[in-house]
């Protein structure tokens, strides 16, 4: 059996096989006549409709359906604000030190240089912005918007808190830059309060918010949102050259969430947060005296913190000898450092092979060690 902690992705367990067929069969009989012609940058006006009354529901302020933009997943809106709000190849962007790979590979690749703030278990660090922030107005430098990931947060699963969250618009507003909320993670909801977005505490047209429904449906789906108000929304929208999103993709889901957007999650999350728990279950009993580790309540990944003498390249091979595969930290370091940390999916993996594989990596984790000194840390961050 292999044991695949690397890679990202949604349940199939609870893939809703049936219930999407029916939909698509309702899709293909109701609007056959859409699916001859291009949807426009804004998208398929029903999946709007109805991701607006979800934002709504969730966040507790109104939505207008023309605030939303449908794209190709939410990478694709990420790339299109980075490529709305950057001038030049050069131009900063603020982010979490650690941040979601394709992020990083999409805001590099169109010229951005990225700039890492440290976390805590609160997320963004709010102190080390404004001094970074402070630093980089000194130089003539400011970035041209923040980018966060602020809900059970890829890879740390961090949670900002709403008075930070505060703090950040503040700090925002005093440079006058707009911040991107990613919220791709947010329906994928274990336990605990949520926590409203930025968009919902400010009424600023800086703030910019993306959602997914990759996350709690299915990837294949290529199915994200952006949200925004004038005159952000129509400048992002205007960046957009690919002709609209996928209209099939977003009549079935529209007619799949037609009775409500919350039964599936209802379904799929206690599922995922299971999962979550066999894998910080088998840490707590092979790696307590070794590592530390997040115990996220949402999202799909938990984050490891290893030892400092722990050899990543050879932890790597030895993993996979076992087959056991996981994700590095450097993946999702901004700079691509060899950080000592490891990210590791559950959402995807079979609850057998979670119980037997965390035991398999945390023995892998021992043999790549250089030495057996005690841990020097016991938290997730310095």
């Amino acid at each position: 059996m292999a044991y695949d902690f690397a890679v990202g992705q949604t349940n199939p367990e609870t893939f809703p096989v049936e219930a999407l067929k029916e939909a698509a069969l309702r899709a293909i009989d109701r609007e056959h006549d859409s699916f001859n012609r291009y949807p426009g940058a804004f998208g398929h006006p029903g999946l709007r409709r109805l991701m607006a009354e979800r934002e709504s529901d969730r966040e507790g302020v109104a939505v207008d359906p023309d605030q939303i933009v449908l794209t190709n997943g939410s990478m694709q809106a990420v790339t299109l604000v980075g490529q709305a709000l950057m001038q030049a190849p050069g131009d900063k962007v603020i982010c979490e030190e650690f941040t979601y790979s394709g992020t990083i590979g999409a805001y590099s690749g169109i010229g951005l240089d990225l700039v890492g703030i440290p976390l805590d278990e609160d997320g963004m660090r709010i102190d080390a912005l404004r001094a970074r922030l402070a630093q980089l107005a000194g130089e003539d430098q400011l970035p041209k918007f923040i980018y966060t990931l602020t809900t059970y947060q890829n890879p740390t699963g961090t949670v900002m808190p709403e008075r930070r969250k505060r703090e950040l618009i503040e700090v925002a507003a005093e440079y006058d830059l707009p911040v991107v909320e990613d919220n791709c993670y947010g329906d994928v909801h274990f336990e605990g309060d949520k926590v409203a977005s930025m968009y919902a505490l400010d009424e600023s047209p800086n703030q910019i918010y993306i959602c997914s429904l990759s996350k709690i449906l299915g990837p294949g789906m290529r199915l994200g949102y952006l949200l925004a108000r004038e005159p952000m929304l129509s400048h992002i929208a205007g960046r957009r050259f690919d002709a609209g999103s996928n209209t099939f993709a977003a009549a079935v889901a529209a007619e799949f969430y037609a009775n409500g957007v919350w039964d599936h999650c209802e379904t799929a999350n206690p599922v995922l947060k299971r999962k979550r728990d066999l894998v910080c279950q088998g840490l707590a009993a092979n790696a307590d005296d070794l590592c530390v580790w997040s115990n996220p309540v949402g999202g799909l990944f938990v984050w490891v913190r290893l030892p400092e003498d722990v050899d990543i390249e050879r932890l790597t091979s030895i993993a996979e000898g076992k087959d056991v595969f996981f994700a590095p930290g450097s993946s999702f370091h901004v700079k691509r450092d060899n950080v000592p940390y490891v990210r590791l999916a559950f959402g995807h993996v079979p609850d057998a092979a979670i119980v037997e594989g965390i035991p398999l990596l945390v023995q892998s984790i021992r043999e790549a060690r250089t030495s057996n000194e005690a841990r020097s840390f016991t938290t997730l961050f310095d």
